[in-house]
């Protein structure tokens, strides 16, 4: 494992514990004065001595893309959240392979742009450190200056993960689905310690971004959970069909904006998916829902702690995974490659 002199670990850190390192991602020390506990093998300093200029070489180039092209930055925060549902924080949602998780119908829309700007990270860390930091952690990074280079709040994230060497399609089907209610929703998060608070702030990443026609299109005519008159009168429009190839904003308010207004839309039946929607017809969900509403730094402080949180899920750390020299693409022999997804065949057929 590669290690920071003054590495912090879940020894060493308590939940509430007051942080006293440094600030290398400019975050205000009032938004870092609290930091929730991390997983052994990550630290809020991994790369502090082998790569010190990581964020920034991060943020500046992403400064860039954003300004050239807003949309990117939901898309990186959804590829973050769709690799570490299925298999953990280990990049396997940008590992090529046919096929691949980018593939299936759980990942549709990932944009191709997107994956295309972790890589071109990939690559300028790489040139100013060596291959020293992982795809997944570009991931992790990517996906929290998207939300604090659109409005969001500023935060520090553990670093340290090594990248995996192989990818789950079976695994995407654990993504929550955006027709799924209340109940399947908290289901699908309960087994990996996510509590309602957690679920509700998360699904305020909907607050910016776009969906496909196919994705909302039974929430058109919806009456439970119910949806705004004018709302499913424009979506008709931009839909004739659950097959068109047209998008709707996920947020009508502020669109292009990371900001508390998902969950104002949510009190005015204003939510694009079911999903989103139900949330605030479920009494274990609509106080919540009610309180990110009326409180934007209290959503913004719970979103922060969540992605925290899930950005620890199964992470490879130490002398488990690799760095990868190229994020689609594992370091081992294709022979070793190819088997896995043969394997993965395997499991879900039953025989081969």
């Amino acid at each position: 494992m590669w290690k920071a002199t003054t590495s912090l670990s879940s020894h060493s850190i308590s939940p509430g514990m007051v942080a006293l390192a440094c600030n290398p991602s400019g975050a205000s020390s009032e938004a870092l004065s609290v930091r929730p506990p991390i997983v052994n093998g990550l630290s809020w300093n991994y790369y502090s001595l082998n790569c010190p200029r990581v964020e920034k070489i991060v943020r500046n180039h992403l400064q860039k893309v954003f300004q050239q092209d807003s949309g990117q930055a939901p898309a990186l925060l959804r590829i973050f959240f769709h690799d570490c549902f299925v298999q953990g924080c280990d990049g396997s949602i940008l590992l090529d392979g046919s096929p691949n998780e980018k593939d299936q119908p759980a990942n549709i829309g990932i944009r191709a742009e997107a994956l295309q700007t972790i890589e071109d990270l990939r690559s300028l860390v790489h040139k100013q450190c060596g291959r020293i930091v992982s795809c997944s952690d570009l991931v992790v990074l990517a996906a929290r200056e998207a939300v604090s280079q659109s409005g969001g709040p500023k935060f520090e994230v553990p670093l340290g993960r090594k990248d995996g060497v192989t990818f789950s399609i079976s695994g995407t089907n654990n993504l929550p689905a955006p027709f799924f209610k209340t109940s399947e929703v908290l289901n699908a998060f309960a087994p990996r310690n996510f509590d309602a608070t957690d679920v509700v702030a998360l699904s305020g990443a909907h607050t910016f971004g776009r969906a496909h026609c196919s994705t909302f299109f039974s929430r058109i005519n919806q009456t439970d959970p119910p949806i705004d008159a004018s709302l499913a009168k424009n979506l008709s429009k931009t839909c004739p069909s659950q097959d068109s190839t047209n998008t709707a904003v996920l947020d009508v308010t502020t669109p292009n904006v990371f900001d508390n207004k998902y969950y104002v839309n949510l009190l005015n039946r204003k939510g694009l998916f079911t999903s989103d929607q139900d949330l605030f017809s479920d009494s274990r969900t609509k106080d919540i829902v009610n309180s990110f509403a009326s409180d934007q730094k209290l959503f913004f402080d719970k979103f922060a702690n969540a992605v925290v949180k899930l950005s620890h899920l199964d992470v490879l750390t130490g002398k488990q995974g690799e760095i990868r020299a190229k994020c689609s693409v594992p370091n081992t022999k294709k022979k070793s490659f190819v088997a896995s997804v043969v394997e993965e065949f395997m499991d879900l057929s039953g025989q081969m």
